[in-house]
């Protein structure tokens, strides 16, 4: 039977174990909560906290509640979700995490002091993500997104940029991008990059590409929906090129795995440790 080991570095960050520790507290209490999204970009999770009482609903449910307990996940939420809770009394469980919390502030104290017509936010993040919608929501919607280098069509080359950047990004792409829009801009104009990347998640790259060194095959859990997913599988698969992305246990290539002598287990900020104990449990009794 091969060695599996799980990554003691990956699974929830911080802000995710503090909004899953307060929904479970309030489903505790036996009341009906209302999440807006879902809380984790994990299906498995998800499901757990479901069948517990958790019911998860988008923007337009959301905006036709009335007097009930409505939880918002660590991803954050615009001040106009704030601005519905209030017109419809609704009592808002905030877990919303520190880090974002942080940065929406700083975006909003800086438009709010910006002159408009020679200067502009720029957020380097994935379009329609949850918390990005969050951020551009500080700047009354005026923010531009972008995440690779076509999407600078949507920017002023006339006016100086103030560049934020989604949490979860990594710190070479935000410099990348901040080193190409200085080359985009007319002659004259600044980049004032501001570094709001999560360490926390930022310095989990250099783990988890240390982890896949150390094994022969190596299984990344996480779900479809998660943008860290995405960033840490493709790293890990740059320096083991055999690495599989799994989702759950019917997932799992049984076959591929046979005659290996290591696999490794590793997960995204938003993969249940419960989840990678369960695949690492059932590998290990399919390779018996």
């Amino acid at each position: 039977m091969p060695h599996v080991e799980i990554d003691d570095k990956s699974g929830f960050c911080f802000g995710v174990v503090t909004a899953i520790k307060k929904a479970e507290e309030e489903l505790g209490k036996g009341e009906t909560l209302y999440c807006l999204g879902d809380i984790v970009h994990n299906n498995n999770e998800v499901e757990r906290l479901r069948k517990k009482g958790l019911v998860c609903i988008g923007h337009e449910e959301f905006a036709r509640l009335r007097n009930v307990k409505v939880l918002l996940r660590a991803h954050g939420e615009p001040p106009q979700t704030y601005r519905t809770a209030e017109k419809n009394n609704i009592e808002i469980i905030d877990a919303t995490c520190p880090v974002v919390l942080q940065l929406q502030r700083q975006i909003k104290e800086t438009y709010n002091n910006i002159d408009p017509e020679t200067e502009a936010i720029v957020i380097y993040g994935k379009l329609g993500h949850a918390e990005v919608n969050g951020l551009v929501g500080q700047t009354e919607g005026n923010a531009a997104v972008v995440e690779r280098e076509e999407d600078f069509c949507k920017i002023d080359r006339n006016k100086d940029i103030h560049l934020y950047s989604q949490t979860t990004k990594s710190v070479s792409g935000l410099n990348e991008i901040a080193a190409k829009l200085r080359a985009y801009l007319n002659p004259g104009k600044t980049v004032r990059c501001h570094d709001t990347i999560c360490r926390q998640v930022a310095n989990r790259i250099p783990n988890i590409k240390e982890f896949a060194r150390k094994h022969d095959t190596i299984l990344f859990v996480c779900g479809e929906k998660s943008s860290n997913g995405k960033v840490l599988f493709e790293e890990c698969r740059s320096i083991n090129g055999s690495t599989l992305q799994v989702s759950g246990l019917s997932a799992i290539p049984v076959q591929e795995l046979k005659g290996k002598k290591s696999i490794g287990i590793c997960g995204a900020t938003s993969t249940p440790k419960w989840l990678m104990e369960e695949v690492a449990a059932f590998v290990k009794r399919e390779l018996e």
